[in-house]
């Protein structure tokens, strides 16, 4: 009984070593585990971040484009008012019977 109990101790001893030893492994584990997961955190932010400042530079190139497309389609529409003018000008002078 003396010599059971003695390899039931020595079993005991090498079981709460091979269980510290897993708590400290577990324990790092989670430290790397909370600092990649922190980092991760970190590069999605900065990558929203990123991109909400994307976003909103496109908004604000889309307004100009806009604006200048509305310019533009304004000029041309002056321009072919202009180009009907002078065509009904043209007409009219070339129809005068004195200045052929």
């Amino acid at each position: 009984l003396q010599n059971q109990h003695d390899d039931v101790k020595k079993q005991l001893l090498e079981l709460q070593l091979q269980h510290n030893s897993l708590k400290l492994e577990h324990r790092k584990s989670l430290e790397s585990h909370g600092q990649k997961l922190a980092q991760l955190q970190q590069e999605k932010d900065s990558e929203v971040t990123n991109l909400q400042d994307t976003v909103f530079k496109l908004r604000e190139e889309s307004k100009l484009l806009r604006k200048a497309h509305q310019e533009v389609h304004s000029q041309l529409l002056n321009a072919q008012a202009q180009m009907e003018e002078f065509r009904q000008l043209k007409e009219a002078l070339q129809k005068m019977p004195g200045l052929r």
